[in-house]
């Protein structure tokens, strides 16, 4: 009996050593439930050729890198270009309780993004001061209540969710060569504006919030690297978004250092 017992352990001992002490014995992180959403941001536009054309969501954009490099159980791409935190009904309509994980970016169509570029891509120096500082007004008044109301309602939806706020980034290189400078610091302190709410509002709902100016320094529209695709009437819709390097090395180190 003894002698039958030593070779059990014998024989389990070192499998259960393995388990313990190696890295490749470590049990495998579980597939999650990963749902994106937000505005064309998070929809990849910008970086075509689009999955479906009224919200422009592309394969490339950072949300679908993210699924295909990561064990996912489901992927729901629910992010569509120019949306609003009001217009996020049927987005949230993609959550429940067994989603895992959440990335969204949201804020910049509420405080007038496409009418600010045009104005400032179009018009003089103090008319794009002046929108930009509309869109300030509006950031600081209006948009933190409707944050407020979006991060709870995801939260409400998927309570057992990581919720991973991405933020936008500096739009144009400081010393690039579209626009005159007033009009590019403008636009960047407008960006600064943004951060400083949606973090606030972020911290405020416990939701995790990632900067994206940083990592995105030196590769803004009009400059000699961008990640950002400069102003152009033949690609409207895509103008001052990411192009697929500003996803692919932009905003997907974002999310992965945000959930490893």
């Amino acid at each position: 009996m003894r002698g039958r017992l030593l070779r059990i352990v014998c024989a389990v001992l070192p499998a259960a050593l393995a388990v313990v002490l190696s890295p490749a014995g470590a049990q495998a992180a579980a597939p999650v439930d990963y749902v994106a959403l937000g505005d064309s941001y998070s929809s990849g536009t910008g970086a075509p050729p689009y999955l479906s054309g009224s919200c422009y969501r592309s394969s490339r954009g950072y949300a679908q890198l993210w699924a295909n490099t990561h064990e996912v159980s489901s992927f729901k791409y629910a992010a569509c270009g120019g949306a609003t935190t009001q217009s996020m009904t049927d987005q949230f309509a993609s959550l429940d309780a067994g989603t895992d994980l959440v990335s969204i970016t949201i804020g910049g169509n509420d405080v007038g993004f496409a009418n600010t570029m045009v104005t400032c891509v179009t018009g003089s120096d103090t008319s794009c001061v002046n929108a930009v500082n509309t869109g300030i007004e509006t950031a600081r008044t209006t948009l933190p209540g409707r944050l407020d109301a979006t991060y709870a309602t995801i939260r409400d939806r998927a309570p057992n969710a990581t919720v991973v706020v991405l933020g936008y980034p500096h739009l144009v290189e400081p010393d690039g060569t579209c626009m005159s400078a007033t009009k590019r610091t403008a636009l960047n302190r407008g960006s600064d504006e943004l951060h400083a709410v949606i973090s606030a509002r972020a911290a405020a709902a416990g939701v995790r919030y990632v900067d994206a100016r940083a990592h995105f320094a030196g590769h803004g529209a009009c400059g000699r690297s961008p990640w950002i695709n400069s102003f152009s009437l033949f690609r409207l819709v895509e103008s001052f978004h990411p192009n697929a390097t500003g996803y692919a090395q932009g905003y997907l180190p974002l999310l992965n250092s945000a959930t490893s």
